[in-house]
């Protein structure tokens, strides 16, 4: 039955007499009309979906701005309606958020991590913008997901994937726990449909065997609060499908097992009265240890109050009863939402409602720093997903952290700098790994030293976000370090190979043609691999970049191939010109080449009609083939120069260095270097071969490497 405009202004004057009635039936109207003709895939007239949306928002009590926003938030997307023709009929304020959902609405929340971690960005953009039009979208999703059944079966899969991913665990975070609960139930419909009926089915069972408990436990907690002189209301009610599900897979337990899978709500009229009815609930019933959570003494950061017990009931069944006052149990029900409800007209004066700029503030604020797309939703989903632990400094201020929180968490949300000289940890007054899992009201104390730095394990150890973008901040400072450092020898080492120095005024204007900010990003490319020394070298003097001679074309280098087909050397053995090889083709990826002794060519001993008999050309070929050198070396001052030296005089070129084990006395570091043939890189490991400072060398083949074609270069005819 669709909600006409006297239905929903009956609905709006029950909770604010103050409505501005005739805007909001203006707003019904001119929705009804540029929705005109427009139907959904139901076959319903489509302007139902506005005006149950708005029924939702209306069932809130949130502003008139809100509601007509509603009415009209697929009105400039999908009809003739300009924002200018919304602003002049109904204000700016309504224009602007039926702009900034319709913004929302174009947002792909579910495609790759660069454009995923672009939008998520937009979307708290609007959030902080007016937190109205991210609870217009969640409403909008809420109607979409009751009538997702009309939709193409794949269609549905997305929604509810996206419903169940992004906007289930939003609106949980935003303490609107109804929303999330029924989302969650909805998506699970549609993607595990067969684990709900079975679970419907097992409830209709225990029905049956053990009665109405609802109704009974209900009656004695009535019962147990008057005799103890507490006004309270108390609501009973069996958990939500999905949440029984979730529960079943991370306790990895039976639902005949399963406890707790009967909720109660008491409501009571003043905060004392909460304590005296958990006093009363407790007398009757015995409580289960590790069960009891005092959300009102610290209350979650979406304004969350209430206190959770779990006690043993009828027939040692558990149930899990909730105890807050009316204006605790608004803000559970609407949770941020409660910061709009209107009474009477007015804005109402919850004082548990939670202001919404300095929500989003707080929630953003943890990874607004991250620049890498996947620290980014890494930071924002974790934020979203996880529960809170409250614990202590020594002094008894309280810190919130994400439940499985390490005290590494806990030094970084005190302060940066007391996170990154971290060194240790008490918990209790007990000294604790840096790993350990901070739990509810426990002390934490952390200890630091002067001169300590974040250590890349902490990467591992750490859960929110604030903690691991400082972390990762500062270990790329110090990687910058260590790379301008590497870099500045390895330029030394490029440019003495072509008779030149590689002076700072030299690579200042390698810099400027290279288009970086100064010589220390050049250094720090040419450190990291970014960037070769030949790169380097040709971007001051090009006519030394490249040699000069007849050599053998690197598209031509290669015969037996047909005319036109793509070859890539494999990066597990990387072969050299000079070497016997092998090919092996790959459909519509052309040609892999293997050294002939390559133990990954075992792989393909059953599929003979993949191997191709293949040569390198003769002649003298470019030094652009990659190969791998795997040295100990003593841990001396100086050494790694030297080795740069006998590389660069060998005539090869270093592309990479990489540190696999760094000992006292010596370390272990994998060389890349490019080489025109197989002869040269035997010449140079027999220089290498005769340097005190080595104590061994060898040729290194990655086996655990990729065999597919990356990078594909085409023969030519």
């Amino acid at each position: 039955m669709t909600t006409t405009a006297d239905d929903l202004v009956t609905l709006v004057r029950g909770f604010n007499p103050k409505t501005n009635e005739a805007l909001i039936r203006a707003a019904y109207a001119y929705g009804e009309r540029m929705h005109e003709g427009q139907v959904r895939h139901s076959g319903e007239p489509y302007f139902t979906h506005p005006v149950a949306v708005a029924a939702i928002l209306a069932a809130q009590q949130l502003d008139d701005a809100t509601i007509i926003t509603a009415l009209l938030h697929d009105t400039i997307e999908d009809t003739d309606a300009s924002y200018a023709e919304v602003q002049e009929l109904f204000g700016k304020d309504v224009a602007e958020l039926v702009d900034g959902v319709t913004k929302l609405t174009n947002l792909q929340l579910t495609s790759s991590k660069t454009k995923q971690a672009e939008n998520f960005r937009k979307l708290f953009m609007a959030m902080s913008k007016d937190l109205r039009v991210i609870l217009v979208k969640l409403s909008d999703r809420l109607h979409n997901m009751r009538t997702i059944k009309a939709m193409r079966p794949d269609k549905q899969v997305q929604k509810a994937r996206e419903t169940m991913d992004i906007f289930a665990p939003l609106a949980g975070r935003m303490g609107m726990q109804w929303m999330r609960e029924e989302l969650e139930d909805l998506a699970f419909r549609v993607l595990n449909p067969d684990a709900r009926h079975s679970l419907m089915r097992r409830f209709i069972t225990l029905q049956k065997e053990t009665g109405d408990v609802i109704a009974r436990i209900t009656t004695d907690m009535r019962k147990e609060l008057a005799e103890a002189g507490v006004e309270a209301e108390v609501f009973g009610r069996a958990k939500k499908p999905y949440s029984v599900w979730r529960k079943m897979e991370e306790k990895e337990q039976s639902f005949s097992r399963l406890s707790d899978i009967y909720g109660f709500r008491v409501i009571t009229e003043s905060e004392e009265d909460c304590y005296r009815a958990l006093g009363a609930i407790h007398r009757r019933w015995r409580a289960v240890p590790g069960r009891f959570k005092d959300y009102i003494s610290q209350p979650k950061t979406n304004g969350y109050r209430s206190i959770h017990a779990t006690v043993s009931g009828r027939d040692g069944k558990r149930v899990e009863v909730q105890i807050r006052t009316r204006q605790m149990h608004d803000v559970a029900e609407t949770g941020v939402a409660a910061h709009w409800s209107y009474r009477d007209g007015v804005r109402s004066q919850n004082p548990f409602a939670v202001d919404s700029v300095n929500w989003v503030s707080q929630l953003t604020e943890q990874f607004d720093g991250e620049d890498d797309h996947e620290s980014f939703l890494e930071a924002v989903k974790l934020e979203m997903y996880t529960d809170k632990v409250f614990c202590f400094t020594p002094k008894g201020e309280v810190i919130k952290l994400p439940r499985g929180a390490t005290p590494i968490d806990f030094a970084y949300a005190i302060h940066t700098r007391i996170g990154s000289a971290c060194v240790g940890a008490k918990v209790d007054g007990l000294r604790v790994p840096l790993w350990t899992r901070i739990r509810n009201g426990q002390s934490v104390e952390i200890i630091t030293a002067e001169g300590q730095t974040p250590q890349n394990t902490w990467l591992d150890i750490a859960t929110t976000g604030k903690a691991k973008t400082a972390i990762r901040r500062s270990l790329r400072e110090v990687d910058r370090v260590r790379f301008i450092k590497l870099g500045r020898e390895l330029a030394r080492s490029a440019f003495e190979h072509v008779g030149k120095q590689a002076t700072d005024k030299v690579l200042a204007t390698a810099a400027r043609t290279l288009r970086l900010k100064g010589v220390d990003d050049v250094l720090e490319r040419l450190g990291s691999a970014e960037m070769t020394g030949r790169e380097v070298v040709s971007s001051v003097y090009p006519e030394l970049g490249a040699k000069p001679g007849e050599e053998v074309d690197r598209k031509r280098a290669i015969i037996g191939l047909e005319a036109g087909q793509s070859f890539e050397r494999a990066t597990c053995c990387e072969p050299l010109p000079g070497e016997r090889i092998v090919g092996i083709t790959f459909r519509g990826k052309g040609v892999t080449l293997h050294a002939i002794d390559c133990n990954r060519l075992g792989d393909y001993e059953e599929q003979p009609e993949r191997w191709i008999d293949l040569r390198w050309h003769e002649g003298s070929h470019p030094a652009v083939y990659g190969a791998t050198i795997e040295l100990t070396v003593a841990n001396d001052r100086g050494v790694l120069g030297r080795i740069c030296t006998l590389i660069g005089e060998a005539g090869a070129n270093i592309a990479d260095l990489n540190f696999v084990e760094r000992k006292p006395d010596f370390f272990r570091l994998l060389v890349h270097a490019e080489f025109r043939d197989i002869a040269q890189l035997h010449s140079l490991m027999l220089t290498l071969e005769a340097e005190g400072d080595i104590a061994a060398l060898s040729r290194y083949r990655d086996l655990s490497a990729p065999t597919d074609v990356k990078h594909s270069e085409r023969q030519a005819p």
